[in-house]
Formats: C-alpha cells, structure tokens, sequence
C-alpha cells in the first residue's frame, strides 16, 4: 500500500514538474497529452489522505488544482468559441472530449437531486458557469424541462461566449439566464433559488471555498438544496475537497463518490430551515425527502460507486 502511494505521489510529482514547466495551457497536444496522463493518474481509487500531506505536496497540489482550473477554462473556451460558429450550437455539444462526463455527472446530480426533492425546482442558480455551461444545458435539456437557470459568472467574457450558444434555441434561450458578479456580492437574490449548484472550481483552497460557503449559508432561502462538487483520494489534486464540516449552517444528507470516469464526488445538503413557529412563508420551499437509505438507480450502482447518507450527528461526531 505505502508502496503504491509513492509511486503515485512520484508519477504526480514528475506531470507537475511538467505541466508547470509548460509555456501556455491553451489546447494542445502537449497539454492535452500531460493533463490526460494527469487525469489517468488520479482517477483509480486511492486511499490517500490529502489531509495529511506533507507541506511540499501541499503546495504542490494546490499549485495543480489552480493550474487544471486554467486549463479546464482555456479548453472550455476553445470549444465554446467553436460552437458559436455553427448554426445550431447545441446540436454540436459532442465535439467536446469530455462531454460524454457531463452527461454522467448531471444524470448522476439529477438522480441525487430527486432523492431529496418533493417537487420540481423552478429556479435553479449555477455558481461559476463559464464559457461552456454544460451542467446547466445537460439539466436543462434532459432532466429539469421546466426550470430556470441562472447562470453566475465573475468573467464578463465568459459570460459573453456562454450567450452565443443559446439564440437559435427557441426553449434555452428562455430558461437560461447570465449574471455577471462575482457570487459574494450577491445577497437577497440567492433566497430565490431552489436549488443552488457550486461548481467544483469556485474557491480553489479550503478558505476560499468556505467564505463561499458562509455566503450561501447566510443568504439562501431556509430549506434550499445546495449541490456541491468535492474529491476522494487521489482525484484531490485535480479538485479542492469539501468536508461536511465545511457546511456550516447546512445539513448534510449525502455525499456521493464516482469510481468511474466522473472525476467530481457530489455533495448535497439543506440549508437549515426555520424553526416551525417563525413566520417566514415556507410553502415554496424545497424540503428534503428524508429517507434512512438512499436507493441510486442501477445504471449509477453498476459502476461500483460509493454513495454515504450522513446525519447531522454523523458529521459532528
């Protein structure tokens, strides 16, 4: 076992080296060739402990979690500038390499969504949605026909490239909606959403992450699922983790671990709600569907992923 962390940590040692030695992380072969060798290295199940991690691969691992988000924003980019130059933008999504990933992940998110929702979102926010907003579309188009989403970026060119995609769509044209802010100026409008979605690459350390974190808790609507993106073992050094005691102020009703392909876990938690006697109007609000075990249909089961229900004791304990 000690064995094969250290070849782990050498092979991630020696693709940093590399990748950080690069000129530019725009696409190309060079990059596309270190970061998918990057990608295969980290997606096996590992037990490592990132946590415990001595502070030169510390700072390794957060030099390559910022160094996969620039990437990740220059390929999407890329593809987003591609798109808009056909007639029909979304008739062409296949042409990204990893879109077959988003199409997992939001069936995976959808199905997690369903476990904990009595009824269907009517408007749903995406918090740093880029230039390519493949979740909010995937949802969108094929699991939540009848819902809003609105879109939250801090890049204004982001922004810009995003709305290209839309304009021949009569239907997402209507339901998808850009904001350009950057989330922690945002206040009242956060208790209007549903569900809020916070995209694995917004708050790239722990700290960032969790004043994120504070912000929604202070300012969603009691009651309102938040969906999260975090990592398990090795996948750590391409995405920043997020414990379930950085959810203050949320309960925690699951935390979900792909062992395929989908890099990301999920984690789904309720804001906390009211207290019975407030006078606050709950009727529109989401209210979790509290089960003792949590039942992933069988094409997300058959691939040998890990799924955790925890309670407010679990992670406090």
């Amino acid at each position: 076992m000690v064995c094969q962390e250290d070849m782990l940590i050498s092979k991630i040692r020696e693709l940093y080296d590399k990748i950080s030695g690069l000129d530019s992380l725009k696409p190309c072969q060079d990059v596309d060739t270190l970061f998918t060798q990057l990608v295969l290295t980290c997606i096996p199940p590992s037990p490592i402990d990132v946590t415990i991690l001595p502070s030169s691969l510390q700072e390794i691992r957060s030099n390559l979690i910022r160094l996969c988000g620039q990437a990740e924003g220059l390929l999407e980019s890329h593809y987003s500038t591609i798109l808009s130059s056909f007639e029909n933008p979304l008739d062409h999504l296949h042409i990204f390499p990893y879109y077959s990933n988003y199409l997992k992940l939001g069936l995976l998110e959808f199905t997690i969504l369903t476990q904990h929702c009595t009824r269907v979102p009517s408007k749903i926010a995406f918090i740093g949605s880029g230039p390519l907003p493949f979740t909010s579309i995937v949802l969108a188009s094929h699991h939540l026909p009848t819902s809003t989403f609105h879109n939250y970026d801090i890049d204004p060119h982001a922004n810009s490239m995003a709305l290209r995609l839309f304009p021949s769509h009569n239907d997402l044209s209507k339901r998808m909606v850009f904001h350009t802010s950057d989330i922690m100026d945002v206040t009242e409008d956060l208790a209007e959403y549903d569900v809020v979605f916070l995209a694995a690459l917004v708050g790239m350390d722990k700290e960032e992450k969790n004043r994120v974190i504070d912000h929604l808790a202070k300012y969603m609507a009691p009651g309102a699922l938040l969906m999260l993106r975090s990592a398990h073992g090795a996948r750590a050094f391409l995405y920043p983790v997020v414990q379930p005691g950085d959810l203050r102020g949320f309960e925690v009703l699951s935390v979900f671990h792909p062992t395929d392909e989908v890099i990301n876990s999920v984690v789904i938690a309720q804001k906390y709600p009211l207290p019975l006697h407030s006078s606050h109007d709950q009727q529109g609000l989401i209210l979790p569907n509290k089960c003792s075990e949590i039942q992933v249909f069988s094409p997300l089961v058959s691939h040998g992923n890990m799924i955790e229900e925890l309670t407010v004791e679990d992670h406090l304990s």
